[in-house]
């Protein structure tokens, strides 16, 4: 099953609105041999059991499924995986976890075991649930899972009182932050952002330029122009500005005549999109995990509305000075019990910084 996982792994940020599967299978009477290997193909399809059968070919008669994620027991654009792996005469299907999808949860499991297949399930769950929390979270909360990056020194500061910021970490830091923005979906800024640094936002790493997200920049007056790095690379890597509704202007033409998608929104206090209705919205286009690379407004803004599920926090051995700019904007806490918790869950070396992962305390 860690196989299996692993090979799911290689889908993150390539075939939402899809969850990320990984199948492998096993000939038990072969001595353990793997016959068949197969994971979630770019854009959500083929689904990975059908790739383990079609590399399995009559091998896979016989055979044990170890699957990431319940098979599927409805028709799409694809035929169910249930269906194909009763055809292929597997006569055993071992799964980590159940499928939240209301046109699955359970019936899959349900089905295997009508058609005579002797089947497990919870195996290595946990594993496979942090995995896929991007896709759940959509299906049980429709918005995606919100990942907010941080790069600082080790006082919080993302850049010195000049906002001078290049570079507060290291070259492998920032590797590692191409490869993040690799394994989601979306990578999302403020218009400030978008204005002052001219990003381009895309997965500059050898091999993996082809997995560069969605790029969603929240403009409320929309003022990203029409000549910034971003608009002129929108028919190639996706933009979406999401922005509130507004009478005609020539930039939103220009923007548009560039490949940029406009998402308007009505406005709510501030004259700002509801940052729960913009999560919505995303989920709706299906998006399951986006990466917040904006400035301290933007991470300050999802903290207040308590939209964070997990902070990725590469921590330079370097120190700025009260002086410097923050990494996040007033969060209006008054007492700690306010404050948002959250836990450790994983810490290593990139060069000299420290990448921390921390996950929300639900509540």
């Amino acid at each position: 099953m860690q196989t299996a996982l692993r090979l799911a792994r290689r889908g993150l940020g390539s075939v939402w609105p899809n969850p990320a599967v990984g199948c492998i299978l096993v000939r038990e009477d072969q001595g353990g041999r793997f016959v068949g290997r197969g994971w979630t193909q770019p854009g959500g399809r083929p689904h990975a059991e059908t790739e383990a059968l079609k590399r399995a070919g009559d091998l896979a008669n016989g055979s044990t499924a170890y699957v990431s994620l319940e098979p599927c027991n409805h028709t799409g654009k694809t035929g169910p995986c249930t269906d194909a792996l009763i055809k292929a005469g597997v006569k055993r299907v071992v799964v980590a976890t159940k499928d939240p999808d209301p046109r699955v949860a359970g019936a899959g499991i349900t089905k295997l075991k009508e058609a005579g297949i002797e089947t497990e399930i919870d195996i290595c769950r946990d594993d496979a649930d942090d995995l896929n929390k991007g896709f759940m979270t959509r299906i049980n909360k429709n918005r995606p899972m919100m990942t907010l990056k941080l790069a600082t020194s080790l006082d919080g500061k993302i850049a010195t009182h000049t906002r001078h910021s290049r570079w507060i970490t290291g070259p492998l830091s920032r590797a590692h932050a191409h490869r993040l923005r690799s394994e989601n979906d979306a990578v999302l800024i403020g218009s400030e952002t978008a204005i002052t640094d001219d990003p381009e936002l895309t997965c500059r790493l050898e091999g993996l330029d082809a997995n560069s997200p969605v790029r969603i920049v929240l403009d409320s007056r929309l003022r990203l122009s029409p000549n910034s790095k971003l608009a002129q690379s929108a028919k190639d890597v996706p933009v979406w500005v999401v922005t509130t509704k507004q009478q005609y202007t020539v930039t939103q033409d220009e923007l548009k005549n560039q490949g940029v998608e406009i998402i308007e929104l009505d406005p709510q206090e501030g004259g700002r999109p509801d940052l729960e209705a913009v999560c919505n919205i995303l989920a709706e286009r299906g998006l399951t995990r986006v990466l917040i690379e904006g400035g301290g407004g933007v991470a300050g803004s999802f903290f207040r509305k308590k939209l964070i599920d997990e902070v990725i926090w590469f921590r330079a051995p370097k120190l700025i000075g009260a002086d410097g700019i923050s990494a996040l904007d007033a969060l209006g806490i008054e007492t700690m019990d306010q404050a948002p918790e959250f836990i450790s869950s994983d810490v290593f070396k990139t060069g000299n910084d420290t990448v921390e992962t921390y996950r929300r305390v639900e509540g």
